[in-house]
């Protein structure tokens, strides 16, 4: 199967997030394409500097230039408008599809379609045809291609722990460009996370993802200035010096949304990266808690804190048990599964709720009772999660992830 790109419109299309429209394209391709030859079409291919891909730079209107290009494939392409936005997945989708189909987001000339064409479609194509839509409604009227089947469409996006829709559209001028950027960044957050990232941190976040792809930050550079805040609140938290560690800890928090977003919108995330990122996610906790604990003055084992520290400890391992054993069960997270699960995901023991009941409890001066809230609060959490692991991966069928 090939990629056909059509190069008609670059002159005129906008930049996402400081990524221009081909540059983009060539991103979610080398995502998607699984090897797919990339054919680039139009006057403006030439200059278009694609590595790997083939040119055809002539002059000739769309509905030619694609003719030709389906009777010499062999196998079928799919065609895009290289100007316009399109879903990663989407390309990948179409490249896999068995048949002809036609996807659509839009209406008049803000329309942005995308077609998987087979050769024996070429005849049924207007030699004429100015652009993609024109494609589109004649083979619909000649009754030769079908729209997506949106359900067949995998929306499910396992790091969001949600369902998106497949997004194409057309980028005409700065006002739309805006208002995508907008819904990008907004279409990234994950559908189920805690309150402090879903409502307090976006005003904060969004400013520095601009920043970052203005400037052309790389999310592991963000990454690496994350760890590096989390790593300076141990001691800090260890020696009582709270100020300076809750600033830490929430500067690790804030740009730990930051890098994810960056990486998404400018599809620049990578192995390294997700390893960096998530693992820190995963190791940080604990050292921040015994460090709680020694900062309140728990120096032996026989003091009740340190007790205290070495439960929460024990229950936050055996919580990340539990939900590895959820997804191994339900094919994809327990906060997924259902509205309820998604909802208490906002508030359940994680990094940043346990961090701010401990920082409340400071404030009021009430240090040592935060801690044993916290910790509490770390075993109920265990508990509800193990519960619903055991109903939904073991008592129950055909739980599917929540739309």
């Amino acid at each position: 199967m090939n990629l056909w790109i059509d190069t008609s419109a670059l002159e005129r299309a906008q930049a996402l997030f400081g990524l221009p429209p081909l540059e983009r394209l060539r991103r979610s391709a080398a995502k998607a394409s699984e090897g797919a030859q990339v054919t680039l079409s139009g006057p403006a291919a030439a200059a278009a500097g694609w590595p790997g891909a083939q040119v055809d730079a002539g002059a000739a209107p769309l509905g030619e230039r694609l003719r030709r290009a389906l009777a010499s494939s062999g196998e079928g392409l799919v065609a895009i408008d290289g100007a316009n936005l399109i879903d990663p997945r989407l390309i990948g989708f179409l490249l896999r599809s068995a048949r002809p189909a036609l996807a659509a987001r839009g209406e008049g000339a803000g329309r942005a379609v995308a077609l998987r064409l087979a050769p024996e479609l070429a005849e049924a194509i207007p030699a004429d045809a100015a652009d993609l839509r024109a494609v589109a409604d004649a083979l619909v009227a000649a009754g030769r291609i079908a729209p997506v089947d949106e359900q067949a469409f995998p929306a499910y996006v396992d790091k969001l722990r949600r369902s998106l829709p497949y997004w194409l559209h057309v980028v005409a001028d700065a006002a739309t460009r805006k208002r995508l950027e907008r819904q990008m960044f907004w279409d990234n957050y994950k559908g189920s996370t805690d309150l402090l990232t879903r409502w307090v941190y976006p005003p904060i976040v969004w400013p520095m993802v601009l920043f970052c792809t203005r400037f052309r930050i790389h999310p592991n550079a963000v990454t690496l200035v994350s760890i590096a805040f989390t790593i300076a609140a141990v001691p800090l938290f260890a020696e009582g010096q709270w100020l300076a560690g809750f600033l830490c800890a929430y500067a690790m928090s804030v740009l730990d949304s930051v890098d994810g977003k960056v990486a998404r919108v400018t599809l620049t995330d990578s192995k390294i990266g997700n390893l960096l990122d998530h693992g820190i996610d995963q190791v940080h906790p604990p050292f921040w808690y015994f460090a709680w604990a020694w900062g309140l003055g728990a120096r032996t084992p026989a003091e009740p804190l340190y007790q205290a520290a070495l439960w929460l400890i024990f229950f936050y391992f055996a919580d990340r048990i539990v939900l590895a054993v959820a997804k191994r069960r339900l094919g994809f997270a327990l906060h997924a599964a259902t509205r309820l699960d998604g909802r208490v995901r906002s508030f359940i023991a994680r990094r940043n709720i346990t961090m701010t009941i401990m920082a409340v409890a400071l404030l009021l001066g009430q240090g040592p009772a935060g801690f044993w809230i916290v910790t509490i609060w770390q075993g109920l959490t265990f508990a509800w999660h193990g519960a619903r692991t055991i109903w939904l991966g073991f008592l129950s069928r055909g739980a599917r992830p929540e739309a």
